[in-house]
C-alpha cells in the first residue's frame, strides 16, 4: 500500500507562442505532506499547481491523485475537483452572493448535500477561520484577509484530501497575511496534504516537510527547508535566495 498521493511523471507545458512553462517535471507527495514550492515568478510554480486539478492541460507525461490517473480524458473534472481544494492568489468569490451562501453553493451541487448540512458544515468553518460573524455580508464588504478566509472555508467545505495554495496571500495587506498563513499551519498540523506555491519563506521554513525550487520550468532543487535554505547547490537557488531573504 503506497502513501503516496500526488505522482507527477515528466510532465510538458508549452503555452501558445512556444512558452515552456514545465520541463521535465517529476514530483511525488505522500499523504500528509507540505510541500512548498519556491522560485521566481514565471518559474513555473503556478502553471505547475494548476495541472494537479486540471485547470491546465499537460502536453505530455502523467499525473496520478489519489491512484486515479487525471490525465486520462475519461476522468470526471468535477469529482476530482471536489477532491482538492484550491485557494487563489485573487479570491474568486460569487459577488452577488453571501459569504455564506459562497460556502454552501458547491456542498449543494458537487456534493448534493442538502441545504441544511450544508449551512452547518459553512457555519463551522466560518467560525473556525474567524468569521462566522461575517456570514451575511457580501465578499465586497470585506477586507482581502476576510475574503481569503472565505475562499478556504468554501474548499473546506468539500472536504478535500488535498490543498492546493497558488500565492494565498501576495493579494493580501501586510497586516493580513499572518491571519491567513495561521489558517494553513493549523491545517498542516492536523495532517491536510499540502502543495503551497507561496514567498512566505518563513512560512516555508516553519511548516514545509520538502521545499521545491522551480526555474525556467524545472525542479532545479529539493529537500528539508534546512537543505535548501541553508545548503543550497546550484548558483541558481544561491542567487534566488539572496534576494528573497
Amino acid at each position: 500500500m503506497t502513501n503516496t498521493i500526488i505522482k507527477a511523471e515528466n510532465v510538458y507545458k508549452t503555452y501558445p507562442g512556444g512558452v515552456e512553462a514545465l520541463k521535465d517535471v517529476s514530483l511525488t507527495v505522500s499523504k500528509g505532506e507540505v510541500v512548498v514550492i519556491i522560485g521566481a515568478s514565471g518559474s513555473g510554480k503556478s502553471t505547475f499547481l494548476r495541472t494537479l486539478n486540471r485547470l491546465e492541460k499537460i502536453d505530455s507525461g502523467k499525473i496520478t491523485i489519489d491512484n486515479m490517473e487525471i490525465t486520462n480524458p475519461k476522468i470526471k473534472i468535477t469529482s476530482l475537483r471536489s477532491e482538492i481544494g484550491m485557494v487563489f492568489q485573487h479570491f474568486n468569490l460569487f459577488p452577488h452572493l453571501s459569504v455564506l451562501n459562497n460556502v454552501v453553493l458547491a456542498q449543494t451541487i458537487v456534493k448534493k448535500r442538502d441545504r441544511k448540512e450544508s449551512v452547518e458544515i459553512a457555519m463551522e468553518l466560518l467560525r473556525r477561520v474567524g468569521i462566522d460573524d461575517k456570514a451575511d455580508m457580501y465578499p465586497g464588504q470585506l477586507s482581502g484577509g476576510q475574503q481569503q478566509r472565505v475562499a478556504i472555508a468554501r474548499s473546506l467545505a468539500m472536504k478535500p484530501k488535498i490543498m492546493l495554495f497558488d500565492e494565498a496571500t501576495s493579494a493580501l495587506d501586510p497586516e493580513m497575511v499572518g491571519g491567513v498563513l495561521d489558517i494553513m499551519k493549523s491545517l498542516a498540523k492536523e495532517g491536510m496534504t499540502m502543495v503551497v506555491v507561496t514567498h512566505e519563506m518563513g512560512f516555508a521554513k516553519e511548516v514545509a516537510d520538502r521545499v521545491i525550487y522551480m526555474d525556467e520550468g524545472r525542479i532545479v532543487e529539493a529537500g528539508t527547508p534546512k537543505t535548501v535554505f541553508s545548503g543550497a547547490k546550484s548558483e541558481r537557488l544561491k542567487q534566488f535566495l539572496s534576494q528573497i531573504l
